[in-house]
């Protein structure tokens, strides 16, 4: 695998971590991010490798190193730049605090916002961003 500075694994079924990737993919303008589903060998081998085998959300890669929860978020927040950057603010609340909110979303993201049969197929604008 290249060397990739940013790499997202996400949830591929859920509606909601497509939703956001989607958004991701729309705002990163200078294209540091990079993708890939938990579902994937790819992202199967990642989890394994981090052992994040009770991660079901969303993992950031970076440098590395793995990051989840609201670290995950907060640093992908950072490394899209502009005004999401800003964001990365939040890290001055505690830990247990941002991540019970995190936990809150996650644990009801299929019923909030539904999930798919499949993940997402990546259209050919955006294929080379997934990995």
């Amino acid at each position: 695998m290249e060397n990739i500075k940013h790499l997202i694994l996400f949830d591929g079924i859920c509606n909601f971590c497509n939703g956001s990737v989607n958004y991701l993919i729309q705002h990163d303008k200078h294209k540091r991010l990079r993708f890939t589903t938990l579902q994937s060998e790819t992202g199967k081998a990642l989890v394994q490798r981090f052992h994040l085998e009770d991660i079901d959300s969303i993992i950031l890669i970076e440098e590395n190193k793995a990051y989840t929860q609201s670290d995950a978020i907060l640093r992908i927040g950072k490394a899209l730049g502009g005004i999401h950057k800003l964001g990365y603010a939040f890290i001055i609340i505690p830990k247990f605090i941002r991540n019970a909110a995190y936990k809150l979303i996650a644990k009801n993201r299929y019923k909030w916002f539904g999930k798919k049969e499949e993940c997402m197929i990546p259209t050919p604008e955006i294929r080379e961003r997934f990995i």
